[in-house]
């Protein structure tokens, strides 16, 4: 039993899979991070602005400095991802909000994606002491070495 397709049926069917086609191929961007609003970093005030104004102002920092809380960073980027393509950084913001000891906005930097730099990370490895175990010893390697209850 076979079954005709009409050219109809047929150009019903590409003129619906056409649109799905071609959505696949759209680009979208994608916007992570937290990118403060211009205007807003401009009401910070150089030894005026405190840490509670600054969050009122811009929000949560993306991350602190790993040392006391003394350096708030804002990172934001936008990443354009086209089909099976490798994605695109379209832009990179990263505010740098330093305060002094008493709390006090110190500084403040902005740097963009041409700002940054590509690094070579260190490829060699940290020796360590210690035997090389095969998976049998490691599993069997502590029978017999129990302490007997009681005794410490």
């Amino acid at each position: 039993m076979s079954y005709k397709v009409s050219s109809k049926a047929k150009t019903l069917l590409a003129a619906m899979l056409f649109p799905v086609a071609l959505s696949a191929c759209e680009s979208y961007v994608n916007v992570r991070g937290n990118y403060p609003d211009p205007e807003e970093v401009s009401k910070l005030e150089t030894g005026v602005s405190s840490r509670r104004d600054v969050a009122e102002l811009l929000g949560s920092p993306s991350t602190l400095s790993t040392f006391k809380d003394q350096v708030w960073y804002y990172v934001g980027e936008r990443v354009e991802k086209t089909a099976f393509y490798d994605p695109v950084v379209l832009d990179r913001s990263i505010l740098v909000v330093k305060f002094s000891e008493d709390g006090k906005l110190e500084e403040s930097q902005q740097f963009a994606l041409e700002d940054g730099r590509v690094i070579d990370p260190v490829t060699r490895e940290t020796p360590t002491e210690g035997q090389d175990l095969t998976i049998l010893q490691q599993l069997l390697g502590n029978l017999g070495r129990f302490t007997p209850p009681g005794t410490k």
